[in-house]
């Protein structure tokens, strides 16, 4: 055969192989699901790329098709990009506007600093609000209509409110229709009234505002007299221009509610009253009320009203545990304008072992185990609404008898055991991208952890490694992200409870190789020493401890027999601890977290009032030994 028929023979039974490879191929794919025929991506990594090039582009003057002139400033930019990010530049360059049309635009009514600032936002998503600048960037954001940057700066003005400044910001925020923020310093002001009247600010208020202060049922003042007084100079600041107003401001202050002798000896004998008419009307009805008790229901009206002052503090809640036998979802809290114990709405999941920490005044559930299995859900729960939500990423492995705190704006899970291992991972969550992170790992593993922050440094207290409790502590900083560890306790300890208080770390109870404990002991940072503190009333493993109104409390637990339900308070300068009643629930490995309030939220008063979802105490069933229980 020669070459040439050989070469053709070649070529058809490699026709006929690639035939069969096609066919077979082709078959393959016919074969696969049509779930499996795709491959889709989203880049993670796509928007910053955009963003960062856009900005180069703008940078270097390239592909811009606008020039915006500013004072002296001139700006180039891309149309597209402005109006994507501003629905004022979208109406501008969109619509039938003679500006749609031009290449170079002037605006007006904006501080030319504050719009290269603005600009730079648009480009870069990242906007440096300070003392400086804010004045300029709030106006000129409002006009712009660029609402993260409009409510970063509000955000910053809450963060600086001061009696000497809060009147201020509260028209600052009114006059850019900055409804949140004006209610906060509203509401800032009528708390800190007593301090408020004092300033600067108070004593150049406009009218209409002194009128809407004082006329407030939520003022928060010591007496009705330091209203009145709190006018009087106000008056006097101004003598000639103000003392016209005097009668219809003195109808908002509460004359009927004050003492007998400040009425007769200051008020009516005050020379401004005693020459207006409608002034002594209102002392005199006041005298009549005092007068007359027997005819108040008669003269009921806005100026026999009590107020009502707004009252800030600090709520405590119990989350979860393990209660008669079981693993709970209840949740209560303890109301400190009562002094009582209230459930609030439960979590979706029972959880014992459960982490807790506060977040942006928001109640993170971590982890635990539900009775059956162990978990890294999260549930995350808000005061304002008395609900709990379950869409926060859950933790890279299960957790229960895990340790959480709160470091520099981040939630960090520390230790605990997936029901495999006892763990040392630790890993944080950011709320700015709503997924957790792996951070250093510390040195010992660690389940039934305490974990508390102080000066800047997360500390993992005790626990047990899976063989034995423990007594080591170890720190972690966050900058260099590694542990290092630090003076021992003086007993070895897990499912212990802890807090920072007065500058100390407090631990107290849990258990040791034997038994339950009751004794406590604080650790010094500047000495790194740990020392005794008196005992508490009961032994208490799986304790709750927490600083509630700078009160330190120790919340449930077990004593070796029984679940508690009882609370301990420390007194400091007795030093000695306290029985401050009880839960409606026992709780062993419950968390604890605090969360700041103001009278007023719906958490306490609103439509979703803890009282409207109160529920009665369970009925104390026979405790089940510890022993029975996974190492929770």
């Amino acid at each position: 055969m020669d070459t040439t028929q050989t070469l053709s023979l070649i070529s058809k039974s490699s026709a006929i192989q690639h035939e069969n490879q096609s066919s077979t191929t082709i078959d393959m794919l016919k074969d696969c699901s049509p779930c499996n025929n795709k491959l889709i991506k989203f880049s993670d990594k796509h928007a910053k790329f955009l963003i960062d090039n856009l900005n180069l582009l703008r940078k270097q003057k390239e592909l811009c098709d606008v020039i915006l002139m500013i004072g002296q400033s001139q700006i180039p930019a891309h149309r597209a990009v402005l109006s994507a990010c501003s629905p004022y530049f979208k109406a501008m360059f969109t619509g039938e506007l003679a500006e749609s049309r031009k290449t170079e635009i002037i605006i007006h009514d904006i501080d030319e600093f504050a719009m290269e600032l603005l600009i730079e936002f648009c480009y870069t998503s990242r906007i440096i609000v300070d003392e400086k600048n804010v004045q300029m960037l709030l106006p000129a954001a409002c006009i712009l209509q660029i609402e993260e940057v409009q409510i970063t700066c509000c955000e910053f003005l809450q963060k600086q409110l001061d009696p000497s400044n809060c009147l201020g910001i509260r028209a600052f925020a009114d006059t850019h229709s900055c409804r949140e923020l004006l209610r906060i310093a509203d509401r800032y002001a009528q708390q800190h009234f007593t301090d408020v009247k004092e300033s600067e600010e108070f004593l150049c208020l406009p009218i209409n505002q002194l009128i809407d202060i004082i006329s407030s049922d939520e003022l928060n003042m010591t007496c009705e007299e330091d209203v009145f007084n709190a006018v009087m100079q106000w008056i006097s600041c101004d003598l000639q221009q103000r003392k016209q107003y005097l009668p219809k401001i003195l109808e908002h202050v509460r004359f009927p509610l004050m003492n007998p002798r400040f009425l007769v000896n200051t008020v009516s004998s005050d020379p401004l009253i005693r020459s207006d008419q409608a002034c002594r009307d209102l002392v005199d009805e006041a005298k009549d009320y005092l007068l007359l008790p027997q005819e108040r229901l008669n003269m009921q009206g806005p100026r026999t009203r009590p107020r009502k002052p707004i009252r800030s503090g600090e709520v405590l809640f119990a989350v979860g545990g393990w209660c008669s036998g079981d693993a709970i979802a209840s949740v209560e809290m303890f109301d400190p304008t009562t002094n009582e114990w209230r459930a609030v709405a439960p979590m979706s999941k029972r959880r014992c072992g459960v982490g807790v920490g506060v977040l942006n005044n928001l109640l993170y559930a971590v982890g635990g185990h539900d009775g059956v299995s162990y978990l890294n859900s999260v549930e995350r729960f808000d005061p304002q609404t008395n609900q709990w939500s379950n869409d926060i990423a859950p933790t890279s492995s299960c957790r229960t008898s895990v340790g959480v705190a709160v470091l520099d704006g981040c939630l960090f899970a520390v230790g605990g055991q997936d029901g495999i291992s006892c763990l040392n991972l630790v890993e944080k969550y950011d709320p700015s991208v709503q997924r957790w992170i792996r951070v250093a790992s510390m040195g010992t593993k660690r389940l039934g952890v305490a974990v508390a922050v102080l000066d800047g440094y997360l500390y993992a207290i005790g626990g047990s490694d899976g063989q034995s409790p423990l007594s080591t502590v170890e720190r972690y900083d966050a900058k260099g992200n590694k542990w290092l560890s630090v003076a021992p306790m003086n007993t070895r300890r897990k499912h212990l409870g802890c807090a920072v208080y007065n500058g100390y770390i407090y631990a107290v109870g849990g258990r040791d190789d034997a038994k339950e404990l009751s004794t406590a002991e604080r650790y010094n940072p500047k000495l790194n020493q740990w020392s005794p503190v008196v005992a508490m009333n009961s032994r208490r493993s799986g304790v709750g401890l927490a600083v509630v109104n700078n009160h330190l409390m120790a919340i449930g637990g077990f004593d070796g027999e029984a679940y508690l339900k009882s609370v301990e308070l420390y007194d400091s300068e007795s030093n000695s601890w306290k029985l401050n009643g009880g839960m409606n629930y026992r709780r062993l490995g419950g968390g604890v977290g605090v969360i700041k309030f103001q009278q007023f939220d719906s958490i306490l008063y609103g439509s979703n009032s803890i009282s409207n979802v109160l529920s009665t105490s369970p009925e104390d069933l026979k405790n089940r030994s510890l022993s029975t229980l996974v190492d929770l």
